[in-house]
């Protein structure tokens, strides 16, 4: 049996670039996608937990995952920190629900500074979700796209208006946007963390606007990575 890397999805129908953790060529190994059905970003992204029959759906596809040959679990939305440690306990491989919880690694390693977060709504990013990933509030500054009209239709619309077309220029231009803003009001920062895991195909774009290094859910999944893989000994078969 092939291992790979197990990824919940939410249920979008906004495209998949590369770069982003729902397209397959985003990753040096193996894949395997399952969507969580009625997992809306409005159901997710918002200023609560989701709610418990979704989160045992999550639990439930995690397991199925696991059963097939997943050596570790990332989800497609960085709100689901919320289910973390409801994840974790549910299997025996690694999972990281969110990019958010690299956070208190990442705290380490920037001395001490404050980190700065692109989100793809701060409203919905609250101190809850925050401290359910390990991190601080005191200690993060946070910056969102919500609002801005072409991420508003691609990312946070209902899924029947969701755009079907997806322009990077476009996106990236506005995800720069608010990253040099971000580093402008809060110049102490040391380093930018992506909530939000459509924002990966955008990671050079913000770190030559910035000057910072960037971590997101690639580099979540890039830390669970058996050591095969890491040696080129592992088997790399097409994604399923």
């Amino acid at each position: 049996m092939t291992s790979f890397l197990g990824i919940l999805m939410l249920d979008t129908a906004f495209p998949r670039i590369p770069g982003d953790v729902g397209n397959p060529d985003s990753y040096p190994h193996p894949v395997r996608f399952h969507i969580v059905q009625g997992a809306y970003v409005t159901r997710i992204v918002r200023d609560a937990p989701p709610d418990p029959s979704l989160v045992a759906a999550f639990v439930q596809g995690a397991r199925k995952l696991e059963a097939d040959g997943a050596w570790g679990i990332v989800t497609s939305c960085g709100f689901l920190g919320h289910a973390q440690q409801a994840l974790a306990a549910a299997v025996r491989i690694p999972v990281m629900a969110s990019a958010l919880s690299l956070g208190p690694m990442i705290h380490g390693m920037i001395g001490g500074r404050p980190l700065g977060i692109l989100t793809a709504d701060a409203r919905a990013l609250t101190p809850v979700l925050l401290r359910a990933c390990g991190l601080d509030p005191a200690t993060v500054r946070i910056a969102g796209l919500e609002g801005q009209g072409a991420w508003q239709r691609l990312i946070l619309a209902p899924k029947h208006a969701q755009a079907t077309i997806l322009d990077p220029d476009e996106i990236g231009a506005l995800v720069e946007a608010a990253a040099r803003s971000l580093v402008a009001e809060t110049p102490e920062i040391g380093a930018v963390l992506l909530e939000c895991t459509n924002l990966p195909p955008y990671v050079q774009r913000i770190h030559r606007a910035t000057g910072l290094p960037v971590f997101d859910i690639l580099s979540a999944a890039a830390l669970m990575r058996p050591h095969d893989f890491l040696t080129g000994e592992g088997s790399h078969p097409s994604s399923s």
